[in-house]
């Protein structure tokens, strides 16, 4: 399968992102990934299957937004896919939100900005920064990373379920804006809680089960693919990715 060579990955040093950049590179694209961390994003780069190599960049911060897309641009000749997935998850304000979950009221404010600020800002920024690049060059793709809809509004989900529900209205928005145009967007999400960091050690609710990163490689090596070429402006589950894509035909 020949896929798109120059991809950015954020928030690709761990989990669902560390996954998909694994994937990527493994199938012959060049990845560029990022973290807060660029050292740990270089490192993090060195163990993938394949041409990768890491950036620092902090999604919440125009200045660090800039310099990582101008890096990126730099060093891949350009980028032909975007891959919004960087994240906080609900363990930053509530470490056992599993067990123990707390009302909206008990979320501290500044955990809920920070939250909103790299779920659903950090897109629009990251976004904001390729995009006009993408549409200056003649092409190009965005993935946005979500989740289940019931993740969105479950009790004692704030501020996690809002920024994600919010970064999937932007990603429609997104896609209404660019439609017509050769940029296209879509959305990709697991399916199911997955077995990350976002998720924390010990128990956990009766039954709950946990996918593996890895479900999110095939989707989005498709999603690079010419296969996908003209696809836009779709919500694509991993888990159900074989049974999507032959209803497809």
């Amino acid at each position: 399968m020949t896929i798109a060579t120059r991809i950015l990955v954020t928030g690709g040093t761990s989990g669902l992102g560390r996954a998909m950049a694994a994937a990527l590179a493994a199938n012959g694209a060049t990845v560029a990934l990022t973290g807060r961390s660029g050292e740990h994003a270089a490192a993090v780069a060195e163990t993938l299957p394949g041409a990768a190599f890491g950036l620092a960049l902090d999604v919440r911060d125009e200045a660090s937004v800039t310099a990582a897309v101008d890096a990126a641009w730099t060093r891949l000749g350009g980028i032909d896919l975007l891959v919004n997935n960087a994240g906080l998850g609900m363990r930053t304000v509530n470490p056992a939100f599993l067990t123990e979950p707390q009302p909206f009221w008990m979320v501290p404010p500044d955990g809920f900005r920070a939250v909103v600020d790299t779920n659903l800002t950090g897109y629009f920024l990251v976004a904001r920064a390729v995009v006009p690049r993408l549409l200056a060059a003649g092409g190009g793709r965005v993935v946005n990373v979500s989740v289940s809809e019931s993740t969105m509004t479950r009790a004692g989900f704030a501020p996690y379920g809002p920024s994600r529900a919010g970064s999937e209205a932007l990603s429609r928005v997104m896609a209404a804006d660019l439609r017509d145009t050769p940029v296209t967007v879509n959305v990709l999400l697991p399916g199911g809680p997955t077995a990350t960091g976002m998720v924390p050690p010990g128990p956990r609710p009766a039954g709950m089960r946990l996918l593996e990163p890895e479900i999110m490689g095939a989707p989005i090596v498709w999603l690079a693919s010419e296969a996908a070429t003209g696809v836009h402006d779709q919500r694509i589950v991993a888990s159900e990715f074989g049974a999507w894509l032959a209803a497809r035909g």
